[in-house]
């Protein structure tokens, strides 16, 4: 079960280098350190993402990544197209009622350039009881009060910024419905454009959501603003 608050774990030991001072093209600023909650929130808190690399050798490593640009969402700037919005209204939402189910179905091995190995999961899993991590799970009514998981998302929350980390669906548009939750919940409160959500690199598919590419020093600066906002319940 996630905390009421988001406790603060013990200090990052590690150096994590600032990505503003990286190369134009550079996305993997790092190399090391480990998944342990301090560290993990050390590095989103400036500009970073863990995820899998492999070494010069061939075995695997533990990457520090800010991609340039970066794809943004603003929870009030998410595009609805009139099909998603008839979809929508098939799925019943929650958050924070699955979030293991989320992550195991995000991580799945047969997927395809998958990286949320045993490691990620158990991170995320610990990040989650600490109260920084949550997930939006999106149901399928099948009668007599019975559903099914069909879709989700989970990330990192830190003030008024949200680190979408991977999101699945089983059925159609069930991973968008999670995303369009998200925003609404972020944005409740009138203040979703002032709120950021990070989904790493920009894609065809998250473009037709409303997904932005921003420079690297302009997110950067979005992100310390973000993160000095107020965290808004997820619901």
């Amino acid at each position: 079960m996630a905390a009421a608050r988001p406790v603060e774990p013990p200090p990052c030991p590690w150096f994590l280098p600032d990505p503003a001072t990286a190369g134009v093209d550079q996305e993997l600023i790092a190399v090391g350190a480990d998944l342990e909650p301090g560290t993990m929130l050390a590095g989103y808190r400036r500009g970073l993402f863990p995820m899998g690399v492999d070494l010069p050798d061939g075995e695997p490593g533990l990457g520090w990544w800010s991609p340039n640009p970066r794809a943004i969402l603003r929870p009030d700037s998410v595009h609805v197209s009139r099909s998603l919005k008839r979809s929508l209204k098939r799925f019943e939402y929650s958050v924070d009622r699955a979030f293991d189910a989320v992550v195991a179905a995000c991580g799945d091995p047969s997927r395809k350039h998958g990286w949320i190995t045993g490691e990620f999961r158990r991170a995320y899993q610990r990040m989650f009881e600490l109260g920084w991590a949550h997930s939006v799970e999106v149901w399928l009514p099948e009668g007599q009060g019975s559903r099914r998981l069909v879709g989700g998302l989970f990330g990192l929350q830190i003030g008024g910024f949200f680190a979408a980390e991977s999101k699945f669906h089983r059925e159609t548009d069930a991973s968008k419905a999670a995303v369009v939750r998200l925003c609404e919940s972020l944005g409740a409160d009138g203040a979703g454009g002032e709120r950021i959500i990070d989904v790493q690199w920009p894609t065809k598919h998250l473009m037709t959501l409303g997904v932005e590419p921003v420079e690297r020093l302009r997110y950067l600066h979005m992100l310390r603003a973000a993160q000095e906002l107020p965290s808004p319940t997820l619901r």
